[in-house]
């Protein structure tokens, strides 16, 4: 799961970069807010690579995602009420906020999946 969680990281800041590189540029900080869950993620993934510190590297790793999950989801849904004001969001920030929000929670469902699995595994291994 370590791994997957490294892929998560870097797909993450993939998102900035590609939202960057449509934008040509950045208008705003916050186009870096998926990279920055993203190298959170990525990290915390390199840290549960030693065995002592999977658990709680991991726990901390969905920790993370659902909270980038959850704060884009909010995001997502606020442009969405924006669509037919006055300034609109871009087609860029629907994808960034998006596909940060997908990645984000498709991580945590992964990692959750990953949880069952080890605590039956575990249950198993002591009977």
């Amino acid at each position: 799961m370590a791994r997957t969680a490294i892929v998560f990281g870097i797909l993450l800041i993939c998102v900035t970069l590609a939202t960057i590189g449509v934008n040509q540029g950045f208008k705003s900080p916050t186009v870096f807010i998926p990279a920055a869950f993203g190298a959170l993620i990525a990290g915390l993934g390199f840290v549960a690579m030693k065995e002592s510190c999977r658990k709680h590297a991991m726990h901390a790793a969905s920790a993370v995602g659902l909270l980038g999950g959850l704060a884009c989801l909010g995001m997502g849904i606020r442009q969405i009420a924006k669509l037919s004001s006055e300034s609109p969001p871009t087609a860029s920030q629907i994808g960034s906020v998006w596909s940060t929000a997908i990645l984000c929670l498709v991580f945590v469902m992964l990692c959750v999946q990953s949880f069952i699995r080890a605590k039956r595994e575990r249950l198993a291994n002591s009977k």
